[in-house]
């Protein structure tokens, strides 16, 4: 059964400017991990960093999907997804370089992750990875920001029925 959470917390910028979203995903993650689009606030995680603005506090500047297809590392047991939410966004935040397609990169993703593994993205809006590409959605979070803000939403699939 799919859980669903609702938590209080003002918009921020970068999201895990957010203690409570910051700390969500903290709790919501184990073992290795990929912040794949980690942006300034470091997490208390066993996190490899990606973030293809260079001037982010990251072990690797690069395309997300570029990553992603060029990992050569152990499996990941969670990865975190936080992409600018819309093209306005990515254009502010990355400089006018748009950040990869998300459907390429959900192809993807199942290659750098272990059986078993979490992968937690987040929107202003619902992305799944879904049946098709063997996830099973475990929890679904609405952070509401309140008066005219739009929500965040974060979502917690596990990969699942695959051979490592």
């Amino acid at each position: 059964m799919t859980e669903l959470e609702i938590i209080n917390t003002n918009l921020r910028r970068y999201t895990f400017d957010s203690p409570k979203i910051k700390k969500w995903v903290e709790e919501n993650s184990n073992g290795y991990c990929l912040n794949l689009f980690a942006g300034k606030n470091k997490l208390n995680l066993n996190e490899i960093r990606n973030d293809f603005d260079k001037t982010m506090p990251v072990d690797y500047n690069l395309d997300a999907l570029e990553f992603v297809k060029t990992w050569k590392g152990k499996k990941f047991d969670t990865i975190i997804c936080d992409p600018p939410y819309a093209y306005r966004k990515a254009m502010e935040m990355y400089k006018g370089n748009y950040s990869s397609k998300f459907k390429q990169l959900a192809d993807e993703i199942p290659k750098i992750l272990k059986n078993d593994g979490k992968v937690i993205t987040f929107g202003y809006h619902s992305t799944f990875l879904g049946k098709k590409r063997n996830y099973q959605l475990n929890k679904l979070c609405v952070f509401a920001h309140g008066g005219a803000q739009h929500c965040t939403i974060g979502i917690i699939e596990t990969l699942r029925g695959r051979d490592d």
